[in-house]
């Protein structure tokens, strides 16, 4: 069965070239396009695709609104940002929203695909240490240290304490290898409680979990 993928963008050339890269693998199809964020939702809950590469910087309804409007729909899709620049605000912004990650538009169509097939498969398509770097760019606007969402920090009352110390090293962008190593754990077994820790706290991937742990408070800019 092939992954479906929403192409949007403002840029018709743009749209273009995705589309030729994407309807030249056999396990991938483009279902539709869209033109701005609010065309988007529509053909998002219209289309149900597997994954929709987003762009940012868009007239009308902008790529951030559009992600938050497909998360909140309950939309199964997995949203791939496409930016200019890999430190972007509108990244930072995405990434609260629910994106599974993001891409340059300048990578290369080998990047493109395995990022596509990376999401589909409900993996991450950015390193958290690089979230880790937006959010500390853009730290003015996390809740001070000591001071965290309260709903947000309620939340980990219903994860176990080795999940989360696995919690917090995710965090920390360690791989599932270096926690496992650390914790004296199988990987297997670290694989199975980063499982947990998504499902509990209704997560959608490690971005999210890095994001997750800047906005109760457990990991601050300072730290390193």
């Amino acid at each position: 069965m092939s992954t479906g993928v929403l192409l949007v963008d403002d840029q018709e050339m743009m749209r273009m070239a995705y589309r030729m890269v994407i309807d030249a693998q056999p396990d991938l199809r483009v279902v539709g396009e869209a033109a701005n964020g609010r065309d988007a939702v529509e053909a998002a809950r219209r289309l149900k695709p597997d994954v929709v590469l987003m762009d940012v910087r868009m007239p009308q309804v902008d790529g951030v609104e559009a992600t938050r409007q497909i998360i909140a729909a309950r939309s199964d899709a997995r949203v791939i940002i496409l930016t200019t620049f890999d430190v972007d605000e509108y990244v930072y912004a995405a990434l609260r929203a629910g994106a599974s990650g993001f891409l340059l538009k300048d990578a290369p169509p080998t990047d493109l695909l395995s990022a596509v097939r990376a999401v589909a498969g409900g993996d991450a398509v950015v390193a958290p240490s690089v979230t880790r770097r937006l959010l500390t760019q853009y730290a003015s606007r996390l809740p001070v240290s000591g001071h965290p969402d309260p709903a947000q920090h309620s939340k980990l009352e219903a994860l176990t304490s080795r999940e989360s110390e696995v919690l917090l090293e995710v965090a920390r962008s360690l791989s599932n290898a270096e926690i496992a190593e650390k914790l004296s754990l199988s990987e297997a077994t670290v694989k199975t409680h980063v499982g947990r820790i998504l499902a509990k706290l209704g997560l959608r991937d490690r971005v999210q979990i890095v994001v997750f742990a800047y906005e109760t408070g457990l990991v601050t800019p300072s730290q390193r």
